[in-house]
């Protein structure tokens, strides 16, 4: 550990007010800094950098003697495909007035290889606003516009009408292509609302060209009849509105405030030609038990997941291209390790039995959590909740926790009483612009109809932690930055997983299952009994 990061630790641990009974937070860096390491090269899905972490993984696990729960020991093989762009031979071109706008890929656009392109597409665009169709809310942007044969011109957000939740899911892939198709659209172009953006324009473009991957099988499609995607520059997007009597800025004032857009077909089409190369892919979620003790309860398992991978290697900034993902998610991968540890050698003993999940694929589109949760290696109907941890930051000392899904169901209550009791306090999804709620593991879940949630460390609007939380994604989140050498809380991190052990317990010895709440869409995703 460099010596200003342990002056910084060292003071974060003694100007805190609360303090761990389990955890210290130098177990938790002990492991993240391994697996955050060179040697692994970013963990990227299917790599021997992944496998390396992998295996440093199951050999604490056989060390602690928790049982492997894969469907070969503690692996479960996840099938993938990948698919990356040739942008050598691929173009985009916009056509206005007979006039042909050459667009240089990287600059104002850049394809998206999450779906199998059309070689070859030229179609008119209209403007769709959010792109959203929400019909228990009677919500449809699509209504009254002629999409047949047509691109969608999405701006990415939600109206204020729309519970971040609600907003989040409806934004998710799947359920936006399903409503764009069934208007008859034939794909989309995004532009990405610059009062969301994590990262700037410069850093998005950088990995255009890094594999995306699939699940193998049609069963998880979620793309079919999709010929094209593509992402545009916000600052070369009155390329489009030019013409319409609406600028850009005017758009992006009304979305920053989830006001509502106006909808209406552009004087401009797109023509794009594509080379793409695909090839198979080969990974492995990582599954363990933690048996329970109750004769009946421990038939029935809580989850708690984390994603192991991160992006692997890719162009570099400032001389780095390993992008080691300490935070993103490192540090979720190693709370549960080291949350793991602490049960394991506990003399607590729990009635319910908790699985603890290591998925891959998380950054090529939540693949690993997805195929885990729809091929379960314990019994789909005796999963009561999952809790994942994805990125939770504690860069700044714990006082808030911000909870995904705290209104959703009964984990929330519970979750706001565990973190009482230690003395934090909790509080909704700050930023429902950012859809978090459907960017993580926890969402794979909950389309299985499984109570879920996500927490992170938190920050009241407007205090100076605010700042050190987006100078943070401005300037580490998906960069080789997002390394060992970064300013982390100790004591932070302890609290953090102080609270998920609190929660893990209070819903593994509760003999109520955890329950969605009446109001909330998602309980419409639970399974009906014949």
């Amino acid at each position: 550990m460099r010596p200003q990061l342990l002056v910084l630790c060292l003071i974060a641990a003694a100007g805190t007010a609360h303090s761990a009974q389990h955890f210290d937070g130098r177990s938790w860096w002990d492991i993240v800094t391994t697996l955050a390491d060179d040697k692994f090269g970013g963990r990227n899905t299917g790599t021997s950098g992944e496998r390396g972490a992998q295996e440093f993984v199951v050999g604490r696990l056989e060390a602690l003697g928790i049982p492997a729960a894969g469907s070969s020991g503690y692996y479960q093989p996840v099938d993938l495909r990948s698919r990356e762009i040739v942008e050598a031979d691929s173009s985009l071109v916009l056509l206005r007035d007979g006039r042909e706008i050459p667009l240089t890929l990287g600059q104002e656009a850049f394809f998206s290889t999450r779906l199998d392109l059309a070689p070859s597409v030229q179609a008119d665009l209209v403007f769709v606003g959010y792109g959203l169709t929400a019909p228990e809310q009677h919500y449809d942007d699509f209504a009254g516009l002629d999409l047949q044969g047509k691109i969608a011109v999405v701006f990415t957000g939600s109206p204020a009408s729309m519970s971040s939740a609600l907003a989040a899911h409806h934004q998710s892939a799947a359920e936006r292509w399903k409503a764009l198709r069934a208007a008859g659209a034939i794909g989309i172009l995004s532009v990405p609302n610059p009062a969301s953006m994590d990262i700037p324009w410069s850093r998005m473009s950088l990995s255009r060209t890094q594999k995306s991957m699939t699940l193998v099988g049609a069963q998880y499609d979620d793309t079919a009849g999709e010929l094209f995607a593509a992402t545009f520059n916000p600052e070369d997007a009155d390329l489009l509105f030019g013409g319409t009597g609406h600028s850009f800025a005017e758009i992006a004032a009304l979305a920053k405030d989830r006001q509502a857009l106006p909808h209406f077909a552009l004087p401009v089409s797109l023509r794009a030609t594509t080379h793409l190369l695909s090839e198979a892919v080969h990974s492995n979620n990582l599954v363990a038990v933690l048996p329970g003790a109750d004769p009946r309860l421990k038939h029935e398992y809580v989850v708690l997941s984390a994603h192991l991978d991160h992006l692997g290697i890719g162009k570099p900034i400032n001389g780095d291209s390993i992008y080691n993902g300490a935070m993103d998610n490192g540090s979720g991968s190693a709370m549960l390790l080291d949350l793991a540890a602490s049960l394991a050698l506990s003399h607590e003993k729990l009635r319910r039995s908790v699985v603890f999940v290591w998925v891959t694929g998380e950054e090529k589109g939540l693949l690993g959590s997805r195929y885990f949760a729809t091929n379960p290696t314990v019994p789909a109907e005796s999963i009561v909740a999952d809790l994942n941890t994805d990125m939770f930051l504690p860069i700044a000392p714990l006082k808030v926790l911000t909870v995904y899904g705290l209104a959703e169901s009964d984990l929330g209550q519970r979750a706001t009483a565990v973190a009482a009791k230690l003395g934090y306090r909790v509080q909704p999804d700050p930023e429902p612009l950012r859809n978090a709620f459907v960017r993580s593991d926890q969402y794979s879940f909950i389309k299985q109809g499984i109570p879920s949630l996500a927490m992170t460390v938190g920050f009241d609007a407007g205090a100076p932690e605010e700042k050190l939380f987006k100078d943070w994604l401005r300037e580490r989140y998906h960069a080789p930055s997002d390394d060992t050498n970064q300013p982390v809380d100790l004591a932070a991190a302890a609290g953090y997983e102080e609270v998920m052990r609190g929660l893990t317990v209070q819903i593994a010895n509760d003999p109520r299952r955890p329950a969605w709440n009446k109001d909330s869409f998602f309980r419409r995703f639970v399974p009906t009994t014949p």
